[in-house]
C-alpha cells in the first residue's frame, strides 16, 4: 500500500506542478524572450520555482494520491478483505500516516528554508540572465523593447557589441521624452544591473511641453538600468523569522497584515498535511462502490472550498474586519472539524 501510495503521490505532484507552472512560465517567457534566454536558462528558473509550488501541491497530492489508492482498493473489495481479516480502520490508514508525516516535515522545511531560498535565487537568476543576454538581444533591423520605457532600433552591427545607425526612443522621463540618433555605439555591461551605451556622432531631441530642444554630440554616454522584477512576491523571500522582524518594523498597516498573513500561511499549509492523513482514507472508504471517481470528486470539492475560504478569510483580515491570525486559520479550522467528523464516522464502522 505504501509503495503504491508513493508512486501515485509523485505522479500527482508532477501533474499538479506542471499545471501550476504554466502561468508562471508564461510570465517568465514574456520577460525573458526579448533577451534571448536559452532552454538551459529556463530550466534553471523552473528548478527555483519548485519550492513555491510544492508548498501548495504537496497537501493536494497527498489527498489525491490517498483517494486514488484507497478508492481503487475499495472498488476491488480489498478493504473488505482487510477488515474481515481483523484489520481496523486505523491500521488500514497507517501508510497514509507515514507519507503524511513525511510531507509535513518536508513542507515545514520548504516554509522555513527552501521556499525563501528558492524565491531569492529565482530573482537573482532572472537578473543575471537579463544582464548576460541583453547585450546580444539587440538585433539589426528589429525594434527592441526588452528594456522598460525604451525602444531601440539599429540598422547594422559590426560585432556583437558595436552598433551602427542607432535610433533610441527614451520615455523613462514621462514629462520629457527623448529621441537619440547616433552613427555608431558600443554596448557593454557596466555592472550586474546596469548596461552602458557609448554613442558617437549623433543628436538628441528633447520635448518638454511645447518646447523642443535639439543637442548635437560627438560622444554621449547612456546608462540603462535592467528591470528584472521577480514574478514571485518579495514576501516569499523572507523566512518566518524574517517576516516577524519585517512586520515589527513596518508602519504601514496593510503591509504589516500581509506579512502576518504570509507567516500564518507558511505554518498552516504544512499543518494541512496532518489533517489530510485522516481525511483522505475516510473520504475514499465512504465513497463506497463509486471508487476513485467518487472519492476524487469529494476530494476536489474539499480543496476548492478550503482555498476559497482561505482566500476569503484572508481578504477579510486584510480589510481590517478580523484579526490576521483568525483570518489565516479559519479555513484550516473548518477543515479540521470536517476531518474529525469524517474520521470518527468511518472509524466507528
Amino acid at each position: 500500500m505504501l509503495k503504491e501510495l508513493v508512486l501515485t503521490f509523485f505522479l500527482t505532484i508532477a501533474f499538479l506542478n506542471s499545471v501550476l507552472m504554466m502561468e508562471k512560465l508564461l510570465r517568465l517567457s514574456r520577460l525573458l524572450s526579448g533577451v534571448g534566454a536559452t532552454f538551459y536558462d529556463m530550466a534553471r528558473l523552473i528548478f527555483f520555482l519548485q519550492p513555491q509550488l510544492l508548498l501548495l501541491t504537496l497537501p493536494m497530492s497527498l489527498l489525491l494520491s490517498s483517494l486514488l489508492v484507497y478508492g481503487r482498493m475499495n472498488m476491488d473489495s480489498e478493504i473488505v478483505i482487510l477488515r474481515t481479516s481483523g484489520m481496523n480502520f486505523r491500521k488500514i490508514a497507517r501508510p497514509v500516516v507515514i507519507l503524511g508525516l513525511l510531507c509535513f516535515l518536508f513542507n515545514l522545511g520548504i516554509s522555513f528554508y527552501l521556499g525563501p531560498k528558492g524565491s531569492t535565487r529565482l530573482r537573482e537568476e532572472i537578473t543575471k540572465i537579463i544582464a548576460m543576454r541583453s547585450t546580444f538581444a539587440i538585433e539589426e533591423g528589429t525594434f527592441n523593447m526588452s528594456f522598460k520605457d525604451l525602444v531601440i532600433l539599429v540598422k547594422g552591427k559590426k560585432s556583437s557589441d558595436t552598433l551602427q545607425d542607432i535610433f533610441i526612443y527614451d520615455n523613462r522621463k514621462k514629462e520629457e521624452p527623448r529621441v537619440l540618433v547616433a552613427k555608431e555605439g558600443q554596448v557593454y555591461m557596466q555592472d550586474a544591473s546596469t548596461i552602458g551605451l557609448n554613442l558617437n556622432n549623433g543628436y538628441i531631441n528633447m520635448t518638454k511641453g511645447k518646447n523642443t530642444t535639439e543637442l548635437f554630440f560627438d560622444r554621449y554616454r547612456m546608462t540603462i538600468t535592467i528591470d528584472a522584477e521577480s514574478p514571485a512576491p518579495k514576501r516569499a523571500e523572507f523566512t518566518p523569522a524574517g517576516l516577524l522582524r519585517k512586520a515589527a518594523v513596518t508602519e504601514d498597516k496593510k503591509e504589516k497584515t500581509l506579512l502576518y498573513l504570509e507567516l500564518h500561511r507558511r505554518l498552516s499549509l504544512p499543518f494541512v498535511c496532518i489533517l489530510l492523513v485522516f481525511l483522505g482514507p475516510s473520504i475514499a472508504l465512504m465513497s463506497g462502490r463509486t471508487g476513485r471517481l467518487g472519492g476524487l470528486a469529494v476530494g476536489l470539492a474539499v480543496f476548492t472550498v478550503y482555498y476559497m475560504l482561505l482566500i476569503y478569510s484572508e481578504n477579510i483580515a486584510l480589510a481590517g474586519k478580523m484579526p490576521h491570525y483568525i483570518g489565516s486559520w479559519t479555513a484550516t479550522a473548518a477543515l479540521a472539524v470536517f476531518t474529525v467528523i469524517m474520521f470518527f464516522k468511518e472509524d466507528s464502522v
